[in-house]
């Protein structure tokens, strides 16, 4: 009786586990369905506001196109890792721009969760919390941090999509021209679709004090396509990542050594005048190891 029982447990727990093994290649296809050559189109727009201040001025509603490549970087059991390269003006002789990078974890334990005005919060989570979850991690285009989150990939009913909320800086379109609000609570869905994916967002813009409630300001739509088109038509974009893949990897284990650190992290937001990305998107002079070493480490607060 015994043996029968024992071997019942044994079959139920081997089942699980092809069970789970199964779920979790279908997450790591998903993510890596991000990959390739894709047209976006962005979208966002302001949709409602909670300001006091009668003169207030919403965002205008902003639509952009491009042609992108999401380049695999890292294809690992637990970690999936992709740059995003926009490739710009005329096709004939485009211009290449380092864009941003996500990192896929899978039951990642260790967060920085951003707390407004460049710091973010070190977090550990227990393993309990994150099973059969993956961590999104975003990067600038310097590769420094902008936000993560952890959820579960749900592939049901045809369908394959992650979502979470999480807070984060200000996007570069709002920073550039706002200063009323510190934080975005970015709600992300990314989601495979029959054309590509589709990164669907609902936003909280927020401004938040050291020792007071959060204010909520104002709500924002984001849409954004991603279209899949032939990856020829990334040739430039492909090309110009296998031209510098190698400064740029120097820059991610830098970066990899200060997240390393597991303490809350403050950052300049520049250095002699200049933001981080203008010093590391020299031609010349941050290329050796020990040059981008320092340059990021003069961000860090201590």
């Amino acid at each position: 009786m015994k043996t029968s029982l024992y071997t019942l447990l044994a079959l139920l727990f081997s089942i699980s586990a092809i069970s789970q093994t199964s779920k979790k290649q279908e997450d790591q296809e998903a993510i890596k369905k991000m990959c390739g050559c894709y047209e976006v189109t962005f979208n966002f727009a302001e949709t409602f506001n909670y300001s006091n201040d009668s003169l207030y001025k919403p965002s205008k509603t902003k639509v952009d196109k491009g042609l992108e490549w999401a380049q695999l970087v890292t294809d690992e059991d637990d970690k999936i890792s992709i740059q995003h390269l926009l490739q710009v003006g005329n096709p004939a002789d485009p211009q290449i721009v380092k864009h941003w990078r996500q990192d896929w974890l899978f039951e990642n334990t260790d967060l920085y969760t951003y707390n407004a005005d460049n710091e973010w919060t070190f977090e550990k989570l227990p393993t309990s919390e994150v099973k059969g979850q993956w961590t999104q991690k975003v990067y600038q285009v310097d590769d420094s941090p902008r936000y993560e989150g952890s959820a579960s990939w749900v592939n049901v009913d045809g369908k394959s999509y992650w979502e979470n909320t999480t807070p984060a800086p200000l996007a570069r379109r709002e920073y550039t021209t706002r200063s009323d609000y510190n934080l975005l609570m970015r709600g992300n869905r990314q989601e495979i679709t029959d054309y590509g994916w589709l990164h669907d967002q609902d936003n909280t813009k927020i401004i938040r004090e050291t020792g007071k409630e959060d204010v909520i300001l104002a709500k924002e739509k984001g849409y954004n396509t991603y279209v899949k088109v032939d990856d020829s038509k990334c040739a430039a974009a492909a090309q110009w990542w296998k031209d510098n893949d190698n400064k740029w990897a120097l820059v991610r284990a830098k970066w990899d050594e200060v997240f390393g650190r597991d303490k809350d992290l403050v950052l300049e937001e520049k250095v002699d005048n200049k933001p981080l990305y203008k010093f590391l998107f020299e031609e010349e002079g941050y290329e050796k190891e020990a040059q981008i070493d320092e340059v990021i480490e003069s961000f860090v607060k201590k």
